[in-house]
């Protein structure tokens, strides 16, 4: 199965552009001029083009298919980039601040990673999709994606396996790049925070002139580039990248993008502080938002990233549409890092107990994704169909050491010149997995009814070279399917019932066993109503979910820096969330989450009927803004949220909790002749908070108050 599913997409990887493209261009060549195409025959659903402030109307992150929202029987949740620029996020997972059923920012200020809950489940390691194609990660060679780099945020939740290999029981985040605009724009940003993290960013694009007779040309050129501090003591937060991109329309029907970016990074690791003195105040009292618990002469998270890659699409008649996306991402990270695992002796005694560790994660990931859209009749049924075939091509080489570290004393901390970890290393390995799928799809619709019928299977295998044990291997093939139900009653009201499994291939080694990880599977039925009026700029919605997941990865309790595998946990709950402009100038987001979380099975007993360490129960937010219209203060805006986030617990048992908190956020802007100034205020009031704790020795402090003030100006 592999293998054909390998040579049917190397075979359309090949012919597709050349093939298609030619044959399409043949045959719209003699009746078409390119100077009638209009701004709207490119714009793709997954694109803000197609929005209205925040309200999207269309995607195509639940189908793969140009979709209405109120016909997709699966909840779905975007962030526009009029949103992101409103709210101004400094790192992808603020991006999701205002959304339901997603939680971001799981370990508080940590710039290294981004990180995601969906649906109560942790999914940074295979939700995150860019482009519709996964940017998977195990390890510590994580991806990072940027909010001045997007055009749209899409948060797919429940299991997609059906459509997308690999992606979280959770759900799906799928991020769609900058491409280039069909007329001109060109935009450039100066900005610095209350820590001097100082930003520079311009984005340009728009038509080439190139004369030719084979179509148009069209670029963009993104790029960013920040350096200064955090809240955090000897703690920076360097981001540079820029990202070309260059689109050849040779008719009106077909469209090649090329997209690429070259990124580095560079930040130090996370604290792990004890609970008592961060929660709860020990003898001495609280730890310090601003200390900082590594060592400054040796700690460093540095990641190199690159991609390349191109989107072609082609229309081959009025019904029959081929697409070919296609990446290769190279990512290179190294991480040094001395860690707190607890208190030394007593929480009295106020000295951190640290670990050195050291790891250099190198990845490599191709993903080619064909697509076959065909559109017809059956008597009084009309048919969406896709069929596709897609494969994935994932190799690390990773290398880590532990050793030991002197205690760091809390409250007047001396910090020593301090040597990268160094003996025999505790992992290290060569690991390779090969992915194939087929899927299918129909959506039917029938009067009102609309039925979406999806199926994939796939077949992965697994190779590691283990250079400190034995060689390890495993071939796996899962069918993965979703059947729902969306009925378009009068007045815009949509009630849907679905019902989705999915399979995950999880890449990596058990830290407790050292065996291969084994796959995930999730299991799924959602039950909801979305409602969007027709004399409204706005939509609501509603989701009852109960969802199941199996062979979860957790972090292993006895070191917070692995992870291991236990049985199964189950999340029900309900999600609601409200999107809308009633107003012009006025634009609104509310959302609200709320859900029980058990483990149901488990090596431990104990952990059976217990809450997973680390998720909130319930999370809610609501954001406002507000431009002038006409007036001498026409084109000043101000705008603010409040983002509420329930209490979790910090040890498997239950019994120490982590308290709930509630933030503000608010901002400023004025637009005037191309110029844009704007004041961002994160966590408006300072308030002091613990974001989540992993164990009784891992727990994260909140983002304090983080004013940005920016001026940009676009022609």
């Amino acid at each position: 199965m592999l293998s054909r599913t390998v040579s049917m997409a190397a075979l359309l990887m090949v012919l597709g552009p050349v093939v298609f493209g030619s044959a399409a261009h043949a045959q719209s060549a003699p009746t078409v001029s390119l100077d009638t195409i209009e701004v709207n025959a490119t714009r793709r659903a997954d694109s803000s083009s197609d929005t209205e402030d925040y309200v999207v109307k269309r995607s195509t992150t639940a189908t793969k298919t140009n979709t209405p929202w109120i016909e997709t029987p699966q909840s779905i949740s975007s962030v526009t980039s009029d949103q992101m620029r409103d709210q101004k996020p400094a790192t992808f997972a603020e991006t999701v601040r205002y959304s339901a059923g997603v939680k971001g920012e799981t370990f508080g200020s940590d710039y290294r990673n981004d990180w995601f809950l969906l649906r109560g489940f942790t999914s940074q390691n295979e939700a995150i999709f860019l482009d519709g194609m996964q940017l998977f990660y195990t390890s510590y060679a994580s991806w990072k994606l940027h909010p001045y780099a997007l055009d749209r945020v899409d948060v797919l939740l429940g299991p997609s396996a059906a459509l997308y290999s690999g992606g979280s029981p959770g759900g799906v985040i799928n991020a769609t790049s900058k491409r280039p605009p069909m007329t001109a724009q060109h935009e450039i940003e100066i900005g610095v925070d209350n820590y001097g993290n100082r930003h520079v960013g311009f984005d340009i694009g728009g038509p080439l002139a190139v004369a030719s007779d084979y179509g148009k040309f069209y670029y963009r050129l993104t790029g960013w580039a920040q350096a200064g501090d955090t809240q955090t003591d000897y703690t920076k937060n360097d981001v540079y990248f820029i990202n070309p991109a260059l689109t050849w329309k040779p008719n009106m029907n077909t469209t090649l993008t090329l997209l690429a970016s070259i990124s580095r990074t560079k930040t130090n690791g996370l604290n792990f502080l004890p609970y008592e003195g961060t929660v709860t105040a020990a003898p001495y009292g609280r730890i310090s938002t601003s200390r900082f618990t590594g060592e400054p002469s040796n700690d460093e998270h540095r990641r190199d990233q690159q991609m390349v890659g191109y989107q072609f699409e082609t229309a081959l008649s009025d019904s029959v549409t081929f697409r070919q996306n296609a990446r290769y991402a190279h990512d290179d990270v190294h991480l040094t890092q001395v860690y707190g695992v607890g208190y030394a002796t007593t929480a009295a005694a106020a000295n951190l107990a640290r670990f050195n560790f050291w790891d250099n994660p190198t990845a490599n990931q191709f993903n080619l994704d064909n697509q076959l859209e065909y559109k017809f009749r059956t008597g009084p049924l009309s048919h969406t169909a896709l069929v596709g075939a897609d494969l994935k091509y994932y190799t690390i080489d990773d290398y880590g050491v532990f050793a030991g570290a002197t205690p760091l004393d809390l409250i007047n901390p001396v910090y020593t010149p301090t040597a990268r970890a160094s003996g025999a290393p505790f992992q290290d390995y060569y690991l390779t997995q090969r992915t194939g799928g087929v899927y299918g799809q129909d959506q039917i619709k029938l009067g009102r009814m609309i039925v979406t019928l999806s199926g994939r299977y796939d077949s992965v295998r697994t190779e590691n070279d283990n250079h400190i044990g034995a060689d390890q291997s495993r071939n796996d093939g899962r069918f993965s399917g979703r059947a729902g139900l969306s009925y378009l009653l009068p007045g815009g009201v949509a009630p849907y019932v679905v019902y989705s499994t999915s399979y995950n291939p999880v890449i990596g080694t058990n830290s407790v066993t050292n065996q291969l990880l084994e796959p995930e599977t999730g299991r799924q039925t959602e039950v909801g109503v979305k409602i969007e009026p027709s004399w409204f700029n706005g939509h609501f919605s509603a989701a009852y979910f109960d969802l199941a997941r199996r062979n979860v990865l957790t972090t292993d309790p006895g070191n917070p820096l692995l992870s291991t595998q236990t049985g199964a946990v189950k999340s029900r709950g309900w999600e609601f969330e409200a999107v809308a402009t009633p107003l012009p100038g006025l634009k609104l987001k509310a959302a609200y989450t709320m859900y029980d979380m058990e483990t149901t099975e488990d090596l431990n007993p104990a952990n059976i009927g217990k809450m997973p360490t680390g998720v909130p129960e319930q999370f809610g937010s609501i954001w406002a803004d507000y431009t002038l219209q006409s007036g001498v203060l026409a084109g000043f805006g101000f705008g603010g949220g409040v983002r509420y986030v329930g209490s979790s617990w910090a040890d498997t048992d239950n019994t120490m909790p982590v308290p709930s908190y509630t933030l503000v956020d608010a901002t400023v802007h004025y637009e005037i002749k191309g110029w844009r100034a704007a004041i961002n205020v994160v966590n408006l009031f300072d308030k002091t908070y613990v974001a989540s704790c992993s164990s009784p020795s891992a727990c994260y402090y909140g983002e304090r108050m983080r004013t940005t003030a920016s001026l940009a100006y676009r022609w």
